[in-house]
């Protein structure tokens, strides 16, 4: 008795889980009106440098990231202004849970459900509660050269990013900080997993141009411009990136 009571007890946890899955998912991408996004720093590396850039962040760092979405919504015939206000939430102290490596499904599930409880924690800003929260995770390049993998959670609609801290670096930041949240609300990767290169025709920003290489723009679910058939550059800013067709259906905007 007690073991099918507790069986019920999760498929209800389970039911309820997908429900609400369904409803983030049709929700964040119909855009009615604005969505609302807080992106909470953390300093992930403990280290003076990160925890002063952190802490001399205005009010408006994000910006930029404002900016190109709604450019870009205008290209798709979006018919309202700023199609996302994007808030600097109080920094966190404590890191979101890892992903161990290799752990297989059943270890993706739990770990999916442990970050959504731990998002759902995470105390927003004042106002209305945010549609998506992203987790910015700062590292100083001198002592992490290399950045962990981030990743978008389109169930949840979380992301937790991975930035340098380092005003140099802002211009890569606010593109990797685009990407993973075009991932929450379900863009998929455009590029080899293998190589990183960006995959024809989706993962080109002009994929018609003749000659193809090199190309002058980045498609944001690719994440780099490709020079050649075997190379491709991280572009340095939002300003040398567009969202292609492909990236545009999948989050709900419409056709050129």
């Amino acid at each position: 008795m007690w073991k099918r009571l507790r069986i019920a007890v999760l498929l209800l946890i389970l039911l309820f889980v997908a429900l609400n899955t369904y409803f983030d998912r049709v929700y964040s991408t119909d855009w009615n009106i604005p969505l609302r996004i807080a992106a909470f720093p953390i300093n992930a590396d403990g280290s003076a440098v990160t925890a002063s850039y952190i802490s001399q962040q205005p009010t408006d760092a994000f910006q930029q990231i404002e900016t190109f979405f709604d450019q870009e919504g205008k290209q798709y015939s979006l018919q309202i202004e700023r199609p996302i206000r994007l808030m600097l939430a109080p920094p966190l102290s404590e890191a979101p849970p890892e992903l161990k490596p290799g752990g297989g499904a059943l270890s993706a599930i739990l770990w999916s459900l442990h970050m959504r409880y731990w998002a759902w924690r995470a105390a927003a800003p004042p106002g209305p509660a945010p549609d998506i929260k992203l987790f910015v995770l700062y590292h100083d390049p001198a002592i992490s050269p290399a950045l962990p993998h981030s990743l978008g959670l389109q169930k949840g609609l979380i992301g937790v990013v991975h930035v340098f801290a380092d005003a140099g670096m802002k211009g890569s930041n606010d593109t990797v900080i685009a990407h993973e949240l075009l991932h929450a609300l379900g863009a998929t990767d455009k590029y080899d997993l293998a190589s990183n290169q960006p995959l024809h025709p989706d993962g080109f920003a002009e994929p018609n141009r003749e000659p193809l290489y090199p190309q002058s723009w980045a498609e944001l679910m690719a994440g780099r411009m490709p020079i050649s058939s075997t190379e491709a550059q991280t572009p340095e800013s939002l300003q040398h990136v567009l969202i292609g067709p492909k990236t545009a259906s999948e989050i709900g905007w419409k056709k050129r």
